[in-house]
């Protein structure tokens, strides 16, 4: 792995001097009272602003104060005119602009791009506090109240729209979201190096234009220009080409007599590019050597011929999926019109020590006081519901190596697992004990993306520095892969044995296909950390579904499940897994749905809460979706090379496949009968106990009958549950709610399926 430059080897900006505060500030009447005449950052975000490390607002906040930096937060301005943009005065350095913690389509549109009736970033979890693609809208109302001042765009809306990608919304190819908010920078992925970075080279009086080289960036650049020569193109604008081809290199050509590129090698034409195509001497040896891997740059199919061809966009989906892992990966450029979009190498993790100190800095740990009653309590109109939802819980971990196609943490967070040390977990359970309102002893939560990857990773820098593997655990759990769980439970031993803790929960999703590995670790969270419910997502019970999800088979669910049970029974108590499934997912057939709705009545279980796939931008299942390709596997335009993937696109089997989840509910059963009288399974209809549905209808739903009126007393769904599991009980609130396949809640725990 390349090094990197310690986060805390930066000396201190002079602003230091006026030390920490208790809130970043919000008004210019807050920076009167911390002594600030201006800021320094103005950091622009679609959240409310919580003051705690599951924020990225704060993170970043924090992480430059850290550094010296005067930091001011502009949360959810109102973005009808300049006007709230200017609250703050010009900052001196640059208007930092994130939509939030989540994609801001995502957050406020569903799965059936139906305007959603709440946001969970937002004061009383109030609708309409952002406007669509929020992250174009404030970079431009910033332009407009300082249009000196340079915009960095940053958070997961960036990340996952740094490249030409599909838009469900307006089902379309966009361009880069940089090209369109006409800002100077995007940052992707964990970005405290890059800010911190930016910030101190800012301050030296080094122009925005020359920040080119950093880590984790995208930026765009003009034909000719000259910071541009002396790299190695690689062509790789089509599909079913071979691989790189040279002609016989003369051993003392110069790089400024490279020939233009043949048609036979694939490249474009040299004139015009901004990338120089230099071709290294030919050792004595005779074997031509290869570009340098760190000067070396992928020209992507343009942003122009991905819009117009599905095939090249899945191709371009899959090199760049490639080229994520920070210890081989080589630059990006896609051409936009007359420009070329640059995506440098992906950042390097932060180090241990590196991750405490961010965790470590000195957060309030509550949302800032604009936002509470005049008792001073957030609670009521004024309570912010994610923050409700991670306020006693703890992030011990940042990344995910499982590499689901729907999910977007791996290409937001990364692969390599960034873990934080058990001292300063620790540290942060007895802090929020002391600090954090409302606190009774429960910690609901140690966990992030992934509950049980803490710790976890390959056992050779080298091996990994070199894999491009899209997943360490499909299609099978890799050799290389460090599955001891046993520093996990150590860490859930102490966090329960610390004065003041009652209970430790873990709420975050669970990846079972790992937790089966160490029976130890199984049997310690079942006794100990499972509050009656553990969330587990299987996703599917058919092999063709998750194959193209990457997920395990339902026999390692089984597994999982056997071992949940044995343990539960030991320990004296009545405990239940709720799995999680999606509908209408790529490569999920009619029929594939129709077993699923089997297996959950075979095992009595009735989801309450569908999730349906949701394209969310860049992940590899929203390519297959928009392509209809795989691009998973080498593609090709020889349709029997590279077999077409089944689409769920209609609203009628988006609808089915929704159906056959809640194949329970008397609403859903007229459209089931039809279904699966066009499938030939007839037999699946009556009255009996090995029916699917009954051939009668419920007084009061579509297609009533008599004999329905007295059938069902009831089919309304109920509230709050997303899986219910036939136990001779009352339903109860499990607290898990779903989301949306791709995004990123603010505390990283909130429902992350595994």
């Amino acid at each position: 792995m390349p090094a990197a430059r310690p986060l805390t080897s930066h000396r201190p900006y002079w602003a230091r001097r006026f030390g920490t505060a208790p809130f970043l500030p919000t008004t210019r009447a807050e920076m009167d009272t911390l002594g600030w005449d201006s800021c320094d950052v103005v950091i622009v975000t679609g959240d409310a602003y919580v003051d705690h490390p599951s924020f990225g607002m704060a993170v970043i906040g924090r992480v430059l104060e850290a550094q010296g930096f005067r930091v001011g937060i502009l949360a959810q301005p109102a973005w009808h005119s300049a006007e709230p943009f200017k609250a703050l005065g010009r900052p001196n350095l640059f208007f930092g602009v994130t939509a939030g913690n989540m994609d801001s389509m995502i957050n406020r549109y569903t799965a059936d791009r139906k305007p959603r009736s709440d946001d969970a970033y937002t004061p009383g979890g109030a609708a309409d506090a952002r406007p669509d693609r929020c992250s174009l809208v404030y970079t431009q109302r910033c332009r407009e109240a300082f249009g000196d001042v340079p915009v960095v765009l940053g958070g997961i809306e960036a990340s996952l729209r740094r490249i030409a990608h599909y838009d469900y919304w307006q089902d379309k190819v966009r361009r880069s979201i940089l090209v369109d908010a006409h800002a100077d920078l995007l940052l992707y992925g964990n970005a405290e190096r890059a800010i911190v970075e930016i910030a101190h080279r800012l301050a030296a009086g080094e122009p925005v234009q020359q920040l080119t080289d950093l880590r984790g960036t995208a930026f765009l650049r003009t034909s000719g220009d000259p910071s541009a020569q002396g790299w190695s193109e690689i062509d790789s604008t089509e599909v079913d080409r071979p691989g790189r081809i040279d002609a016989h290199i003369h051993p003392y050509q110069m790089p400024d007599e490279a020939p233009g590129a043949s048609c036979a090698s694939g490249a474009a034409p040299a004139t015009g590019q901004a990338v120089q195509v230099v071709r290294p001497p030919q050792p004595l040896s005779g074997r031509a050597q290869l570009p340098v891997r760190e000067r070396s740059v992928i020209r992507l199919p343009s942003y122009e011929q991905v819009k117009r061809d599905p095939v090249l966009y899945a191709h371009a989906n899959r090199v760049l999926h490639l080229e994520t892992n920070p210890g081989n990966a080589r630059a990006l450029v896609q051409r936009h019109g007359e420009r070329d979009l640059w995506i440098n190498p992906p950042p390097i993790p932060l180090s241990t020590p590196e991750m405490d100190h961010v965790f470590g800095l000195p957060y309030a740990r509550s949302p800032h006081p604009r936002y509470a009653d005049k008792h001073g309590r957030h609670d009521g109109p004024t309570k912010i519901p994610a923050w409700e939802m991670i306020r006693h819980s703890v992030n011990i971990m940042r990344g995910c190596f499982g590499g689901c196609s729907f999910c977007s943490i791996t290409e937001h967070e990364g692969r390599i697992i960034q873990s934080r040390s058990e001292e300063s977990v620790l540290r942060e359970i007895e802090e929020m004990r002391d600090k954090v309102e409302g606190f009774t002893g429960v910690v609901t939560d140690l966990g992030g993306p992934t509950a049980n990857m803490w710790r976890l990773g390959c056992k050779s820098p080298e091996i990994e520095a070199a894999c491009r593997k899209p997943s360490c655990v499909y299609p099978g759990i890799c050799s290389n892969l460090r599955t001891d769980h046993a520093p996990l439970v150590k860490l859930y031993r102490r966090a329960r044995a610390l004065p003041g803790v009652k209970k430790v929960l873990i709420g975050s999703g669970l990846r079972y296909d790992l937790a089966v590995r160490s029976p130890e670790y199984v049997k310690e969270l079942v006794t100990h950390h499972v509050g009656g419910f553990l969330k587990i997502a299987p996703e599917h019970t058919e092999a063709g579904p998750l194959e193209m999800m990457m997920k395990p088979g339902i026999g390692t669910y089984d597994r999982f499940n056997a071992m949940f049970e044995k343990f539960s029974a030991e320990a004296g108590k009545v405990q239940h897994l709720i799995p999680y499934f999606i509908a209408a997912h790529p490569g999920t057939r009619d029929e594939d749905m129709l077993n699923l709705a089997l297996w959950l009545k075979r095992h009595g279980f009735r989801a309450d809460q569908v999730q349906t796939f949701t394209p969310s931008p860049m992940a590899t299942a929203t390519a297959m979706y928009h392509s209809g390709r795989n691009p998973l596997k080498g593609l090709s335009r020889d349709a029997g090379r590279s077999p077409p993937v089944d689409v769920v696109r209609s609203e009628r089997r988006r609808r089915l496949h929704k159906a056959f989840l809640r194949y329970h509910d008397a609403v859903n059963w007229p459209l089931l009968r039809e279904a699966l009288k066009a499938m030939g399974r007839e037999d699946l209809i009556g009255n009996g106990k090995q029916h699917l549905v009954p051939s009668y209808q419920p007084a009061g739903t579509v297609g009533a009958t008599k004999r329905g009126a007295a059938g069902v007393a009831s089919a309304a769904p109920r509230r709050g549950t997303v899986l219910t599991q036939h136990t001779g009980l009352p339903p109860r609130e499990t607290g898990a709610p779903r989301r949306a396949a791709g995004t990123k809640p603010a505390p990283a725990r909130g429902g992350k399926r595994r």
